[in-house]
């Protein structure tokens, strides 16, 4: 029987001084198709932080100007009792201008779910919710991430959603903000039941966030966070998956190895699962880890996507080979 095995084989500077001329300015070129790249920084980042009382709003805004990155991804838990307080929100624009940083979006974290049973209680979550669409559309972001969270079945889940956020998104739609679901803690983290959803939503232009590593989906005790996981979603098949309907995404990281390798998840994989799906937004850099400074972890894990993405350029670094 034949077997084939495909190794990827980095290659080293030095064996790139024996190809052709014509091969060198290849290999030139491709070194900078990773500047190519947009990132943008998620506010969760910083979040001990910013839950501490140690940086602000606008300090996060001018942390990211300062280490390079395009934009901001907020997130509502850091200002949430003004969604509706415009002084406010000038404030952020007007550091966002000064800092040279797009607003891209807003990422909603209530109580209230889109998904219950109650629909009083889905009723009052699409007003919350298009208050901070309104907040959105006034910092000039594009989008916003909600949650797919309910009680039920998954399939009582999935109808709610789709009776609340089709009204939601229609209005948003209206606004110039468009609606992105992300695979965030509890049903919403099984790929092929958010893709269920979002297919149900197409007619309101609904996307997806994905996520890098939030792929337990169901918990000890019906909990969305804290408890222990019992079911866990494959992050590269849920990946394949979500790809087709991003519209941004949250690049997770938790650690590192001395090398600057991610030891949680496969970076390579993941990477080439985007790549292949031409995705052309913006990369937005979550660090979630605990084992260094928050600033050092966003480096560490832009520096880690820029490296593979020109490993994976077929000029550059990464080759496969096929053996019988």
């Amino acid at each position: 029987m034949k077997k084939t095995i495909c190794l990827l084989i980095f290659l080293f500077p030095f064996l790139q001084s024996c190809n052709h001329p014509d091969e060198r300015s290849k290999h030139a070129s491709s070194k900078t198709a990773a500047e190519k790249l947009k990132f943008s920084l998620a506010q969760w980042s910083f979040n001990r932080e910013l839950f501490a009382g140690e940086m602000t709003n606008i300090d996060f805004i001018n942390t990211a100007s300062k280490m390079g990155f395009e934009g901001v991804e907020y997130l509502n838990q850091f200002f949430n009792d003004k969604a509706e307080n415009f002084e406010y929100l000038d404030s952020l624009n007007a550091a966002a201008k000064s800092a040279n940083i797009k607003n891209l979006l807003i990422m909603i974290d209530v109580d209230e779910r889109l998904g219950a049973s109650d629909i009083d209680e889905r009723n009052l979550a699409v007003e919350i919710h298009k208050k901070w669409v309104s907040a959105a559309k006034y910092l000039g972001c594009s989008s916003v991430r909600i949650n797919a969270y309910g009680d039920g079945t998954p399939d009582d889940i999935k109808d709610a959603c789709i009776e609340s956020i089709s009204r939601l998104a229609a209005w948003s739609q209206e606004e110039g903000v468009q609606i992105l679901i992300e695979n965030h803690g509890g049903i919403s983290s099984k790929g092929s039941w958010l893709v269920d959803l979002v297919k149900s939503l197409q007619q309101y232009e609904v996307g997806i966030l994905p996520d890098f590593n939030n792929w337990c989906y169901a918990r000890e005790n019906g909990e969305i966070w804290g408890s222990p996981c019992i079911k866990t979603y494959n992050r590269y098949k849920g990946l394949e998956e979500l790809m087709p309907y991003a519209r941004s995404l949250s690049i997770k990281s938790l650690d590192f190895d001395d090398e600057g390798n991610e030891t949680t998840m496969d970076y390579p994989r993941l990477i080439k699962i985007i790549k292949e799906n031409k995705y052309d937004g913006y990369w937005g850099i979550e660090f979630e880890g605990n084992g260094m400074p928050a600033s050092e972890g966003i480096e560490k894990t832009r520096a880690l996507v820029k490296k593979v993405w020109n490993y994976l350029d077929p000029h550059y670094g990464i080759k496969i080979l096929n053996y019988e």
